[in-house]
């Protein structure tokens, strides 16, 4: 008798199940070759696990609704079993599209509305989101009221918000960043006097650089929000740079000029980082200094980083290239002139007492 009440709902359970794998086979391995590296295929990598639970759901819910309408399955255990079958499909749609966000977030620096990479902290916001919602409409789903449990949040959050100033400090200064936007990750950027390097994540408590010498310096959010920011990508990567070169005051500052201006402009397309656009300049800034005639070469670079390569070999090119037409490179001198003739001096009084002891030794001299 029971094996005879059990036969059609398992036929029915299998008869389900088989199908959604088939179609959810079908579906994915069309998504697969649709769209193989996309942000599409991020979302069938997402679904793959979480839909064999959808396919034996589906099973359960066809050999429930047999049983059913065969009269072998009572009301009220119909009922709970769609409740269970409904709560687990909500629950695993819920971690479903939390992954499926947190991933499409994490993309988001293909997206040119978008501007930037994604941060850890974006991330994180999405699939806290999508979870809680989740888990309110479930908590609707089974009957329970939510409104005293937000009620109960409230205050409870209260009472957390107070003991955790900092962190919740640090966590809306993190949000701050993400909606002002004043660094953004792969930016290079300098924080406060002495810090730089370049931003690899703005988390929920702390933003991360990764300095030249490739070591991570954290900071937390609230510091770097308080702090000056430099930001040398913005509004664009490119950057000018100016390097200051002294020549002897014996050196004609319009062949100079001329000089320095010919071997940048040379240089243009054959040291990396260096552009050519804007055009390289030459200025007498600051000009006429205590030893020499200064000199400023003006150019820019692509990135921050390009500088010190193109400044090391600009150096390079216009000392050989001044050294080669006898120009000299000023070096600090003092000059100072001896005279032996009369002591010029301010003060009358002592140099009259001086000019006097001389006479009086030289006439003494004179009577001996």
């Amino acid at each position: 008798m029971v094996t005879s009440i059990l036969f059609w709902p398992s036929v029915a359970f299998f008869a389900g199940g088989v199908g959604a794998f088939v179609l959810r086979a079908i579906l994915l391995g069309s998504l697969r070759r649709w769209a193989p590296r996309s942000a599409a295929w991020a979302l069938g990598a997402a679904v793959r696990t979480p839909s064999l639970l959808w396919c034996a759901v589906f099973g359960l819910y066809v050999a429930s609704e047999v049983a059913f309408e065969s009269s072998d399955l009572a009301l009220r255990l119909h009922a709970q079993i769609a409740l269970f079958l409904e709560a687990a499909v909500i629950l695993s749609v819920t971690v479903t599209l939390a992954g499926v966000v947190g991933t499409l977030v994490g993309r988001a620096s293909a997206w040119q509305p978008l501007g930037g990479v994604a941060t850890g902290l974006a991330q994180t916001t999405a699939r806290a989101t999508v979870v809680i919602v989740g888990l309110l409409i479930l908590l609707s789903v089974l009957g329970v009221h939510i409104t005293p449990i937000l009620t109960a949040l409230g205050v409870g959050g209260l009472a957390v918000a107070l003991a955790l100033q900092d962190t919740l400090a640090n966590l809306f200064a993190g949000v701050h960043l993400l909606a002002d936007r004043p660094i953004r990750v792969g930016d290079y950027v300098r924080i406060g006097d002495n810090v730089e390097g370049y931003v690899v994540d703005v988390g929920w408590r702390s933003t991360r650089l990764r300095s030249l010498a490739n070591n991570v310096v954290v900071l937390p959010n609230q510091m770097v929000a308080r702090g000056t920011i430099t930001n040398y990508d913005l509004p664009e990567s490119r950057m000018a740079v100016g390097l200051k070169v002294s020549v002897d005051y014996a050196a004609d500052p319009h062949l100079v000029e001329a000089l320095l201006l010919e071997e940048v402009t040379k240089a243009v397309g054959q040291l990396p980082g260096l552009l050519g656009t804007p055009s390289p300049e030459v200025r007498l800034i600051p000009g006429f200094g205590e030893y020499s005639l200064d000199f400023t070469v003006g150019c820019h670079v692509a990135r921050f980083v390009d500088q010190y390569a193109v400044q090391h070999e600009l150096r390079l090119r216009l000392f050989h290239r001044l050294r080669a037409e006898g120009i000299m490179i000023a070096v600090p001198a003092r000059v100072i002139r001896v005279s032996d003739g009369p002591l010029a001096c301010s003060d009358p009084p002592q140099a009259a007492g001086r000019a006097g002891a001389a006479a009086a030794s030289r006439r003494e001299g004179h009577d001996a």
